[in-house]
């Protein structure tokens, strides 16, 4: 019970400063001060309202909101998100179109367990929609999890990875993004080895640390700073008795929203300057952009302590991935047993987090693979957002990993009907933060 007081602490302190902005804000709603109108009275109300909704947001998983689709048929069709298969700590699910015909792409997106939810590949996943099946890895936040379920680690997290594939079966193309791309190679080359009918036709890895050695970036040099004793004592508490995990050792999402705004502190701290000025002038909307952005950065999860641990550890310190010696489940997972899975990796030239060539790395592992069956992509200019949810991505990198999904697919390409096309709003001006870093600086 050693760290559970510091949890509760922490989660007392998001809950006081959330009553704290609901109560400024309500106090200076009153009718009877209107009677007096006083700038400081509109400043007062507008930093509570923001105040409120930014601490409310932390303990908030967000809706996927995902629009309908508007079909060649003239008509709108819901999108229904159906859990394909339900684990302990992260399910399957299956965005289905309903009155749609089956997409010929069947894409599996496994989103990163560092931080946020999956929600955060949401225009990923919109983007991808109109011409595509689309699955993704919805990881549960770590608190909810009860203790009797059990650990998760690196081990379990590329276990899970197998199953889901298995459940998809063999005409699968899998996009991995950031943190999971190594552990999505590991778990196609454990595939290969195991039950090569369950191998997915391709892999994308997007900005992923496959050998953090390669490149190092401020991220790498955190994990080299710091010994596992340092971070098992500074990083890891004890779920409180408020949920239903109390008692788990976790990496919390309150400690690592600190990480998150600590790399970007200024800009963070001019947003929501800003923000609470356009409100008490009257000119923000509940909306608009600041609230899109931050209702998703300040969603945060806690992470298994063991999958945390495991991560720092294994991957960037003893580059276990790098170096073809990962074990799962005491068995090796030997990266040249893959010889016919398409791998492709995108990287962005000015990604921090992920550096260039980190990524890359993957290819000289995969000895045993065809070069033909290889391919990269390095995006001019873009960081590490931008290239699997920005502008980066949705018009560049997008249409390549889509021609090799179909250069590696056994049905064709059909062309006969015309695509879907996503109802969303129009495209944001270039002052948008694309590129935020909204990552974990250890993971």
């Amino acid at each position: 019970m050693k760290y559970m007081m510091t949890y509760d602490l922490m989660e007392t302190i998001r809950n006081t400063n959330e009553w704290l902005g609901a109560t400024a804000r309500a106090m200076s709603s009153y009718p009877a001060f209107a009677m007096w109108p006083n700038p400081m009275l509109e400043l007062t109300k507008a930093w509570g309202e923001v105040t409120e909704r930014t601490f409310a947001r932390m303990v908030a998983k967000p809706d996927w909101g995902i629009p309908s689709m508007s079909a060649e048929d003239g008509k709108d069709h819901v999108v229904a998100i159906r859990r394909v298969l339900e684990r302990p700590f992260g399910d399957l699910i299956h965005f289905r179109v309903l009155g749609r015909h089956e997409r010929p792409r069947k894409v599996l997106l496994v989103a990163p367990m560092s931080g946020h939810y999956a929600t955060l590949l949401r225009k990923t996943v919109i983007s991808l929609l109109p011409d595509c099946e689309v699955y993704i890895t919805d990881w549960h936040n770590a608190r909810d999890i009860p203790v009797s379920a059990g650990k998760f680690d690196i081990e379990d997290y590329t276990l899970y990875l197998v199953d889901f594939l298995r459940e998809m079966g063999p005409d699968t193309h899998v996009i991995a993004v950031c943190q999971p791309v190594p552990l999505t190679l590991a778990a196609a080359a454990y595939l290969a080895e195991e039950d090569q009918g369950a191998q997915p036709r391709s892999l994308t890895l997007i900005g992923g640390p496959v050998d953090p050695d390669a490149a190092p970036t401020e991220v790498t040099d955190f994990g080299r700073r710091v010994t596992m004793g340092q971070l098992e004592e500074t990083m890891i508490q004890r779920v409180g008795f408020k949920y239903d995990g109390v008692g788990r050792m976790v990496y919390p999402g309150l400690l690592q929203l600190a990480s998150f705004i600590s790399m970007n502190a200024e800009t963070h701290a001019n947003a929501f300057q800003n923000q609470i000025m356009r409100i008490a002038r009257g000119e923000a909307s509940d909306h608009d952009k600041h609230n899109i952005f931050y209702d998703e950065y300040l969603a945060v999860m806690d992470m298994p302590a063991e999958f945390y641990l495991s991560t720092v550890e294994r991957i960037f310190k003893a580059r276990e991935i790098a170096r073809n010696d990962f074990t799962v489940a005491g068995r090796k997972v030997d990266f040249t047993r893959i010889t016919d899975i398409a791998v492709n990796v995108v990287e962005g030239e000015d990604d921090d987090i992920s550096a260039p060539g980190q990524c890359l790395a993957a290819l000289d592992l995969l000895t045993g693979l065809p070069a033909d069956k290889k391919a990269s992509h390095l995006e001019p200019g873009a960081g590490h957002y931008g290239i699997f949810a920005g502008r980066s991505w949705r018009d560049n990198i997008r249409p390549l990993v889509l021609d090799f999904i179909d250069a590696n697919s056994r049905r064709p390409r059909k062309t006969a009907k015309p695509r879907l096309k996503a109802v969303e709003t129009p495209p944001r001006k270039p002052t948008e933060p694309d590129d935020e870093v909204i990552h974990n600086p250890a993971v």
